[in-house]
């Protein structure tokens, strides 16, 4: 019987408890992370832990995070498993009150959660069976602090669930000007004429943990050239490659966008080198 983390114990996941006056469950006022491991060692975990201070700090909830003890939780979550690809959820809500009041409470502690779950192996850029996805585009309708990793993702799941109903993997979103934002769970990327591009960060999009990643390997290992500058719908569906970036997908190469295939069709040459890079660095940040 595998076990989770809650509010500092390990117990069965059967007999985990969470109130429903927790303002998680009532507001989905919380923080979350999710860092993937391979064989045991977590990817990003500095820069994901920073992430979460970060975000706590936004939303004024008081948690300490210790980046030892976290190592040590996830540590115990992941060796419950033989697999060797696994990602560990870690939820921080603002806790349990009285009754259902909009503002902040005070005094409330937070309550902490986090589990292992088996993910897709890493991608191989040599392998035959590489993952591959495909992708639709819709109009951005999200609230305009993405940039906070807020558990309130009730925007994110419509949109996921646009690219489902179309019949593909993820949805690629834009804004009132026509510019890439990013997807509903992934960060993106396009390569033109040998040059990779990524929108800028702001409050329209995630900071993600591989996005960064992906930046920084290919800086370190590769001449590629990677620009932050504003993406256009009409540069993207003309991109000679597409990617998805995060946690599970690693550098995903898009296939097809709205029914178009993607130069040919099939991962491209920069996401071999990049997906190369990634796999040399993604251990040592």
């Amino acid at each position: 019987m595998s076990k989770v983390y809650l509010n500092g114990a390990f117990v069965n996941t059967e007999e985990a408890k969470i109130s429903p006056m927790d303002r998680g469950f009532l507001f989905g006022d919380g923080i979350y992370e999710v860092i993937p491991t391979y064989s045991g060692k977590p990817v990003g975990l500095k820069l994901h832990m920073q992430r979460m201070k970060n975000g706590l700090k936004e939303v004024s909830i008081d948690y300490p995070v210790d980046l030892n003890a976290w190592t040590d939780i996830i540590d115990k979550l992941v060796s419950q498993s033989s697999s060797e690809s696994q990602g560990v959820y870690i939820h921080v809500s603002r806790g349990t009150d009285s009754k259902r009041y909009h503002a902040y409470p005070s005094n409330t502690a937070p309550t902490v959660f986090a589990y292992a779950f088996d993910t897709p192996p890493s991608q191989d850029s040599l392998s035959a069976s590489i993952k591959g996805f495909h992708v639709t585009t819709g109009e951005d309708l999200r609230w305009q602090r993405c940039h906070i990793k807020s558990t309130s993702l009730l925007g994110n799941v419509m949109h996921f669930q646009q690219g489902q109903d179309a019949g593909v993997d993820e949805i690629i979103l834009y804004n009132e000007r026509n510019e890439i934002t990013e997807a509903a769970a992934c960060n993106v990327f396009i390569v033109k004429d040998g040059v990779i591009y990524t929108p800028p960060l702001d409050n329209h999009l995630l900071p993600g943990i591989t996005r960064k990643i992906t930046i920084d390997a290919i800086s370190k290992y590769t001449d590629i050239g990677v620009k932050e500058a504003p993406i256009s719908l009409d540069e993207l569906l003309n991109a000679d490659e597409v990617w998805i970036t995060s946690s599970s997908k690693e550098i995903g190469p898009v296939l097809s966008v709205d029914g178009k295939l993607v130069n040919d069709g099939e991962p491209g040459e920069v996401w071999i080198k990049a997906q190369e890079a990634y796999n040399k660095y993604k251990f040592t940040c």
